[in-house]
C-alpha cells in the first residue's frame, strides 16, 4: 500500500496558521512548524482530538539546519510518503521603522524570515511534492505574501524587501515545478487579518479584516485545481479596504 500522504504547515499560530491547519487536516496528516511551541501545540491538540492527526515541531525556517531536523524527524514519521500541500505562513520580519533609523539587523530580518524562509521550506518540501504527482490533487506550494508583496510603504523598506524577494522566489519556483506537475501560488493578503493579535483594531466597518477561516478555503481552493487549472496568483482583501 502506498505510504499516507501529508501536509505541512509552517507558521502556525492562533490565527491564519491555525485555520489552514484545520482545513488541510480534514483530507491529511498535518505537520505544523513553529519556532514556539506554544504557537502550535493548541491546534494539534484540538486536531488530534477531534479525529484528524496532526503534530508539531519547534522550527526556525530562517534557519537551514532547524528546517533540516525538522523534515528529519517528518521524513521518520512519514517514510517514503508524498507531501500533498505545504504552505508557508510565516509572519516574522515585520518591522516598522523610519528607514534612517533602521539598523542593518532589522533591515536583513526582513529577508531572512520571508525571502530565506521560503528558499528553505521551498528546499525541503519540493522533493516531497514531487512524489506526490499522482494523487487526487495536484501537490501544492502556497506562499503566504502581503499589501507588502507588491508596494514598498513608508517605514516598511524591511519587510517589503522580504516580500518582494519570497513573491520573486514563488514565481520563478512556479514557472520551474508547474509543468513538473507541482502547483506553485502566491496569495496576497491585502488587509488586516482578523487574528487574537489584532482585536483590538477597530474599523468603521465590523467585518473590515480578512477571515482567517476563508483564507484557508482560498489555499483548499488552489490546492484542488487541477492541473489544467493553475492559478498562480490571488490578492484577497475586505470588501472595503483601498487599493
Amino acid at each position: 500500500m502506498a505510504a499516507k500522504a501529508f501536509a505541512v504547515v509552517a507558521g502556525v499560530g492562533p490565527g491564519t496558521g491555525a485555520s489552514i491547519a484545520r482545513k488541510f487536516a480534514k483530507a491529511y496528516p498535518v505537520v505544523l512548524l513553529s519556532r514556539n511551541p506554544a504557537n502550535y501545540e493548541p491546534i494539534a491538540e484540538e486536531i488530534n482530538s477531534s479525529g484528524g492527526a496532526a503534530f508539531g515541531i519547534s522550527t526556525d525556517t530562517s534557519d537551514s539546519k532547524s528546517v533540516q531536523s525538522a523534515f528529519e524527524k517528518i521524513a521518520q514519521q512519514f517514510p517514503d510518503a508524498p507531501l500533498a500541500a505545504a504552505v508557508f505562513n510565516s509572519g516574522g520580519g515585520l518591522v516598522r521603522k523610519p528607514f534612517l533609523e533602521l539598523t542593518e539587523e532589522e533591515f536583513v530580518r526582513g529577508y531572512e524570515s520571508q525571502g530565506k524562509g521560503g528558499f528553505n521550506f521551498a528546499k525541503a518540501t519540493l522533493p516531497l511534492l514531487l512524489r506526490g504527482t499522482g494523487l487526487e490533487h495536484p501537490p501544492t506550494l502556497i506562499f503566504t505574501g502581503a499589501t507588502a508583496s507588491l508596494k514598498g510603504s513608508a517605514y516598511f523598506s524591511s519587510f517589503a524587501s522580504g516580500k518582494f524577494a519570497l513573491r520573486a522566489l514563488s514565481q520563478s519556483l512556479a514557472r520551474e515545478f508547474g509543468p513538473q506537475g507541482v502547483h506553485v501560488s502566491h496569495v496576497i493578503m491585502d488587509g488586516v487579518i482578523d487574528i487574537p493579535r489584532t482585536k483590538e483594531y477597530r474599523f468603521e466597518h465590523p467585518d473590515a479584516k480578512l477571515n482567517p477561516d476563508a483564507i484557508a478555503d482560498t489555499y483548499w481552493f488552489l490546492h484542488t485545481q487541477p492541473r489544467t487549472n493553475f492559478g498562480y496568483e490571488l490578492d484577497l482583501r475586505p470588501y472595503v479596504e483601498k487599493w
